[in-house]
């Protein structure tokens, strides 16, 4: 073999696979089809405090996100929060993303930029992978190709892994001038700005990212950029945005939902290629960094020969398992509280949550990453919560 493993991607989740291979003592060559690292990114540039303790990289830190303010479509306003525990960090991802992957060959990985896959094959013994570089085509032979190469994953459509379940749209801007709380992010609900879904502005140092996700059978012919428009400068929240001034903006879509065959002999997806962006808040760099760590060791026993294929198979459907199960409770969880809600309900679930007694369970066990333990304790211990929610029921209690 040239290498033992070949991954497509050079994003966080595949530079984070690539640098555990090679500390595990595997040869590892990854492709990138863009010139620099970093760039384009097509997320909001949050990193939870799990996944910041995996790579350590608080130096690419821009803002540390402490609290929310999460607006109903009426108005009112839940702060949640406490300046003492950071929920998540904001950072900045050019920064962030090559200093995983200057990590990955440090340790020693080989990087071919502006490259990318042209064709690939693979049999009971190798995957033979055809590359486009600068210096012209190049074949490879690895024992596994790992696919971390995002949205529209060329891996997963070569060898027809399946799609990830959903596939939302996504438009953010990044501005100077927003009128926030420091250390704040605010949500905004509401049908006429993100409909099923909510809008977000996240500090980011000394700018502000501000975006809106949803469903394409939710817009009604509108685009997310109109959405935007509408929270910017005819909402009742306009004000905030008035002195805006735009310095960029990245659109893409959020895959969720993990793909039909994640495994496919000795080809893998890893990351947003897998579909394991968040239900909740699509969120990607988290799942994709907890998805590596898991797998990680069963990919090194196969390719040094310690696992059979069929041992392999059997033990990543396992995790994968747990993995589909988790996603489902959450995708759920947000159809139940939010996507299928109408504006009213939504109103009367923030009447709910405004309660002193309320905010202070929230603050005490909401987790952006795992909001099932926190739907858990609402319906038992808030009896109006449960009367608004009797569709999340069997989504928190039995999944």
């Amino acid at each position: 073999m040239d290498y033992d493993f070949v991954v497509i991607g050079a994003g966080p989740v595949g530079s984070l696979l690539a640098q555990r291979l090679t500390q595990g003592g595997a040869s590892v060559l990854i492709i990138e089809e863009h010139a620099q690292i970093g760039r384009p990114f097509q997320c909001a540039g949050l990193v939870n405090p799990e996944a910041m303790e995996i790579v350590g990289l608080h130096d690419t830190v821009l803002t540390p996100i402490w609290g929310a303010r999460i607006h109903g479509p009426s108005g009112e306003v839940v702060s949640i929060g406490s300046t003492d525990t950071v929920r998540t960090w904001s950072v900045c991802r050019k920064l962030f993303d090559e200093s995983i992957l200057e990590s990955a060959v440090d340790s020693g990985a080989d990087l071919w930029l502006s490259s990318s896959p042209i064709s690939a094959e693979q049999d009971d013994s190798e995957v033979s992978i055809k590359i486009s570089t600068p210096d012209g085509e190049k074949t490879v032979r690895c024992s596994m190709l790992c696919g971390a190469d995002g949205a529209h994953s060329w891996v997963r459509r070569r060898f027809r892994m399946g799609r990830p379940k959903e596939m939302i749209v996504g438009f953010q801007i990044e501005v100077s001038g927003y009128v926030g709380e420091e250390g704040k992010l605010d949500m905004y609900t509401g049908s006429e700005i993100a409909p099923g879904f909510f809008a977000w502005a996240i500090p980011s140092g000394d700018t502000t990212r501000i975006g809106v996700w949803s469903k394409a059978e939710l817009l009604e012919g509108k685009s997310p950029e109109q959405l935007l428009k509408t929270l910017m400068y005819n909402s009742q929240w306009s004000h905030r945005f008035s002195d805006c001034r735009e310095v960029g903006r990245f659109c893409g879509p959020v895959p969720s939902g993990l793909v039909k065959r994640p495994l496919k002999g000795r080809v893998m997806l890893f990351g947003d290629a897998a579909g394991l962006c968040k239900p909740t808040t699509g969120g990607g760099i988290g799942p994709g960094f907890k998805h590596v760590e898991t797998m990680i060791s069963d990919l090194l026993r196969r390719v040094e020969g310690e696992l059979t294929q069929v041992q392999l198979d059997s033990i990543v459907a396992e995790k994968h398992k747990s993995i589909r199960k988790d996603q489902g409770r959450a995708k759920a969880l947000r159809d139940a509280f939010l996507t299928q809600m109408g504006d009213e309900e939504l109103d009367q679930v923030f009447s709910v949550w405004s309660k002193p007694e309320v905010t202070e369970l929230i603050n005490e066990v909401g987790e952006i990453e795992n909001p099932i333990p926190l739907g858990i304790r609402m319906l038992r211990e808030v009896p109006e919560f449960k009367s608004l929610a009797r569709r999340a029921v069997k989504a928190v209690l039995w999944g």
